[in-house]
């Protein structure tokens, strides 16, 4: 129960981290505590079950998941600040340079490891609508930053008078978080709502995985093609000599892929995959839904709704 309790407060602290929006950075710092924190929160305090000993191999792919994910958000972090001026909102270049960086956080290392998490072995020992909501908000955090992401090059574009949605690269990026929201739509309706048919869940389910490993590629197919058409506009010197800046955003562009792949490798493997129940797969209770509106209702009390229903 107490874990039904941390997945609903995580996404409600979630969403209270985007709005408002007091400033960039701290959003930044804030989204990566809430999903780390996440992680070892559910991970140390709310363990019901004996330990299990996971399969070693799967730590060897879910390690370098999560240090080449973090490597992703240093190195484009640092492309933008280093070599096109930092950060900011105004509408000039400065607020271009936040476009790679939150569809980068979002698209891909928010997304990748939220697909990921009913792999991970600990999961498994937890009732499954625990993470069901982990998974949804984590989904609906790397959303709301590749919402943000347009929003910073669709304002900069604004500004500067520059055509919007005229290169592949804008097709396909428009296109993934299209699909990703239609696909976060669809994943509410059908895995969440209490009303939803057991039918329509059991034919949503294979459409709903294969749609989230596409997302995956095309989230992969932008973020290379961005890269590649950011350095053909932005090179002080020719592409074909090389220069410092070149190598580095080629290197990012390995990186990313280096991470999708292993994400690919970790839902290739079967063996890993949550063990499914008839009990797990009945939808979310009436009670589940009223006890989230309860919280939310609730969070700005001094003294939270959730503890005082802990004590009983």
């Amino acid at each position: 129960m107490k874990a039904d309790f941390l997945c609903v407060i995580f996404f409600v602290t979630s969403l209270q981290t985007i709005f408002p929006l007091k400033s960039f950075l701290p959003l930044t710092t804030r989204l990566g505590l809430t999903f780390y924190s996440c992680h070892y929160i559910a991970c140390f305090s709310f363990v019901t079950l004996p330990a299990m000993s996971p399969p070693v191999l799967f730590w060897v792919g879910y390690v370098p998941c999560l240090c080449s994910g973090l490597l992703c958000l240093l190195a484009v972090s640092f492309w933008s600040a280093r070599w096109h001026g930092g950060f900011s909102w105004d509408g000039s270049a400065l607020q271009f340079n936040w476009h790679p960086v939150l569809m980068v956080a979002g698209l891909v290392v928010l997304y990748g490891n939220a697909v990921v998490l009913f792999r991970v072995p600990f999961t498994w020992r937890q009732k499954k609508l625990t993470w069901k909501l982990v998974h949804g908000s984590l989904m609906l955090l790397a959303l709301l930053l590749s919402v943000l992401g347009l929003c910073a090059v669709f304002d900069n574009h604004r500004s500067s008078n520059i055509p919007d949605m005229y290169s592949l690269h804008s097709w396909v990026g428009i296109c993934t978080v299209i699909m990703f929201a239609f696909q976060w739509l669809l994943g509410l309706a059908g895995f969440l709502l209490p009303c939803s048919p057991p039918r329509f869940r059991s034919n949503l389910k294979p459409v709903h995985v294969w749609m989230g490993k596409a997302i995956l590629i095309l989230s992969l197919t932008s973020c290379i093609s961005g890269i590649n058409e950011q350095l053909f506009f932005t090179l002080g010197k020719p592409y074909n000599s090389l220069p410092a800046e070149a190598k580095f955003a080629n290197s990012l562009g390995l990186l990313i892929v280096a991470f999708v792949l292993v994400v690919f490798g970790i839902l290739s493997n079967d063996d890993w995959q949550r063990p499914e129940t008839h009990h797990e797969s009945a939808p979310v209770s009436m009670g589940d839904i009223l006890l989230i509106i309860l919280l939310s209702i609730n969070t700005n009390r001094k003294r939270p709704f959730c503890f005082e229903m802990t004590k009983m």
